[in-house]
């Protein structure tokens, strides 16, 4: 009996191996390798390319706003309005209206000497404007320029967080170590470096709706930009710029200065998609130039299409968008054609 046992259990031990193998032939462990295959691979088509296939596709964004004599319009659709790039006409593939769509907001406050009896003014307005519009989705930083450029508060969602840099803002007229634009002995008003490092640096990685708001005389002495450079940057960040032009006149008149900023300044906002907004030295206008703004973000339609021009050369696109008879519609002049670009 022992001799039979003994002999089962020697049968039972040669026969298990086979069946491991059979049993892992059948069900592979999840994650091992695929079972063996006796078919021969499949022969390569000839002339067939066997690299992935890439395809890029760039679509041009563009942020605008309709007025008509009763004021903004806020229920167009897609077949309503025309875009010619180049005077081509495009074919609009999206077409909605931008409500709640993230928005960044870089404010640039002028702190140079010409502005000394308007900032408190603009400390004030300018924090009740982000308590208004910043969400918990949105960003914004603050930048003030004078002899230098300097960055206040980087991007933030907290109005509080903004409105303490604001409030801490100082005028400066003194001889400066130099501003991050590499300027070793700066002197004046640095608006447009302002503008170029706030568009170039700060928001044209960003997506989505982007605005700068300037709070200035328009004034520019020293920058190592020009309004060419500093409006371009700004077209390639896709970004829309606001000018609220805030002025103590009285300063070019104890001095003997002739204020002449007001027409770059119109050619910076119109190029852009934004507006100047004359405010003077009044606290009233200038709180009714920030609901201005906050009135056409809330009314801000997007339209995004893909250009019938696929040479992304780097070269300047013009934009013109009509939306029908006897309305005004608010957007930038064009764009740079840089593939990939987001801030097309």
């Amino acid at each position: 009996m022992r001799s039979f046992e003994l002999a089962l259990a020697t049968l039972c031990l040669a026969i298990a191996p086979a069946l491991a193998s059979l049993h892992a032939q059948e069900a592979p462990s999840p994650g091992g390798p695929p079972p063996a295959s006796d078919a021969p691979p499949p022969k390569p088509v000839e002339g067939l390319e066997t690299e992935t296939l890439k395809v890029t596709v760039n679509l041009v964004n563009v942020y605008f706003s309709v007025r008509d004599k009763n004021g903004y319009i806020t229920n167009l659709h897609k077949d309503d309005c025309a875009i010619l790039e180049d005077k081509n006409r495009q074919t609009i593939k999206n077409f909605t209206q931008e409500k709640k769509l993230p928005l960044t907001i870089g404010i640039l406050l002028d702190t140079s000497g010409s502005q000394q009896n308007v900032l408190p003014l603009e400390q004030q307005a300018g924090a009740e404007f982000l308590k208004d519009v910043l969400t918990p989705k949105d960003e914004a930083f603050l930048i003030s320029f004078d002899i230098n450029v300097d960055l206040l508060a980087d991007y933030t969602n907290s109005p509080r967080e903004i409105q303490r840099a604001m409030d801490k803002a100082s005028i400066n007229t003194g001889a400066g170590t130099g501003s991050v634009t590499g300027n070793s002995n700066p002197r004046g008003t640095l608006l447009y470096d302002a503008v170029y490092l706030a568009a170039n640096d700060k928001l044209r990685q960003e997506a989505g709706r982007k605005i700068l708001v300037l709070l200035t005389d328009g004034g520019d002495q020293g920058s190592q930009e020009t309004l060419k450079t500093a409006t371009e940057a700004a077209q390639k960040a896709n970004a829309i710029v606001y000018v609220i032009l805030i002025a103590d006149r009285g300063f070019y008149g104890n001095y003997g200065l002739v204020y002449s900023g007001a027409g770059d300044m119109e050619r910076l906002a119109r190029e852009t998609g934004g507006r100047v907004i004359n405010v003077g030295n009044n606290g009233k206008k200038l709180q009714e130039a920030f609901d201005q703004i906050q009135d056409e973000l809330r009314t801000q339609y997007l339209a995004s299409y893909t250009p019938t021009n696929t040479k992304f050369d780097g070269s300047f696109r013009t934009l013109n968008i009509s939306c029908g008879k006897d309305t005004k519609v608010q957007a930038r002049k064009g764009y740079y054609a840089i593939a990939d670009n987001a801030g097309n």
